[in-house]
């Protein structure tokens, strides 16, 4: 089976799953949905549209969170044979069967976490320690499509770390639908791995709540090295009403605060952050503090995106900011992103990393900054280098 992902690192780990449940499927190509914002549904069908041209003799299946969340959008396409929703598409049964549509509802479900023995073509594995989300964000779709929080118990979360150390694997990126809320205690679950599994070179993991970032997780940071000086914050704005309208947990001086905290036990440690831009009734005023807040916090890697009314959620039922004015703000928050981002890669001339090559020529060091290395350094090698220039945004080093 071949599977074309889009969306998060979670769709990225159930397709791996999917590929090792349905390997006996080699007439099928499976889409991956992602249904984040309206123009990633957009791309979705229009992809389906394109393979099914290139590949006429494949039957196409469609999955993910847009299939979860519009099945009958895609059961209607004539290039669509089969859709499967987020839980049918981890069930060898479903995948195997012959129903049109199979989509069974996610209110009030956790779904179950899968595993996966191998990451074809990949230098890093990941473990999904945690699944669902029980908050209710104002923009946001996930309860709809991903059911209820459910955490992997601690001793497989060991056990799972182990075994892909033992294939290979020296860095691991622990990872959820909303990994801050992992029912055990998501610090507690890191210290373990940590200290549980010596060989690990590498921990990183997945985007973090704020609000859901405790004392001990910080400390973490400045007591195990191979815990790596990278951190990514679900931030969304950087305006306190602006976040309460969200739903939010957090407020512009709690990310102030973390940042600085982390920082303080960890000097160099690099933050990336996502944002909403032009979020219903946000005016120039509020958006600016969004901009105040990425310059006062320093952080150095940014996604943004303009909002995108999703359908059914209590934002969709609020005042609209014009769409060029979303457009526009997105655009000058990704260039101030992009001028501290610069600012950064300039200091770090001169600096020596670990990289972990992943591809010909190409990996990512300590701080998740894309580096360029010798083509002919093998991937899944680590490599101590020295970072001589920076080319179009990325850094160039010798070894």
């Amino acid at each position: 089976m071949k599977i074309v992902t889009f969306g998060c690192r979670i769709n990225t780990y159930e397709s791996a799953r999917i590929k090792e449940l349905a390997s006996g499927l080699d007439d099928v190509i499976c889409i991956n949905t992602c249904a984040v914002t309206a123009e990633a549904e957009r791309q979705c069908r229009q992809t389906i549209r394109k393979l099914k041209k290139e590949n006429p003799d494949k039957r196409l299946f469609v999955t993910g969170c847009a299939a979860q969340l519009h099945p009958e959008v895609y059961a209607r396409m004539p290039q669509v044979d089969r859709v499967l929703g987020n839980r049918e598409k981890l069930d060898v049964r479903a995948l195997m069967a012959s129903d049109k549509e199979m989509v069974g509802p996610v209110d009030g479900v956790a779904f179950d976490i899968p595993t996966v023995t191998d990451f074809e073509g990949r230098t890093r594995a990941f473990i999904q320690v945690q699944q669902g989300c029980d908050h209710r964000c104002t923009f946001c779709v996930v309860n709809q499509v991903r059911g209820k929080n459910k955490g992997l118990l601690p001793e497989e979360v060991i056990h799972e770390a182990r075994r892909l150390v033992e294939k290979g694997y020296s860095e691991l990126v622990i990872t959820g639908i909303d990994v801050t809320s992992y029912p055990y205690g998501f610090s507690d679950l890191t210290e373990r791995v940590l200290k549980e599994v010596p060989d690990l070179k590498r921990v990183r993991m997945g985007s973090l709540d704020p609000a859901g970032v405790d004392a001990k997780l910080i400390w973490l940071f400045g007591q195990y090295e191979q815990l790596m000086p990278h951190v990514h914050l679900s931030v969304q704005s950087g305006d306190n009403l602006i976040l309460k309208r969200m739903g939010r947990r957090h407020t512009r001086e709690d990310v102030l605060q973390l940042a600085a905290a982390l920082r303080q036990v960890r000097s160099d440690i690099v933050l990336g952050a996502d944002f909403i831009t032009g979020f219903p009734t946000e005016t120039d005023a509020m958006f600016h503090q969004t901009m105040d807040l990425v310059q006062a916090a320093n952080i150095e890697l940014l996604h943004v995106f303009p909002f995108s009314v999703r359908p059914g959620t209590p934002s969709a039922k609020m005042p609209m900011v014009p769409v060029d004015v979303r457009r526009q703000r997105a655009k000058e928050l990704r260039e101030k992103g992009q001028k501290i981002l610069d600012t950064y890669l300039r200091t770090q001339i001169g600096q020596t990393d670990t990289v972990l090559v992943e591809q010909a020529g190409s990996g990512f060091n300590t701080h998740y900054m894309r580096t360029r290395v010798d083509q002919s350094i093998a991937p899944g090698t680590f490599v101590r280098v020295v970072n001589k220039e920076v080319t179009d945004g990325e850094l160039v080093a010798a070894v």
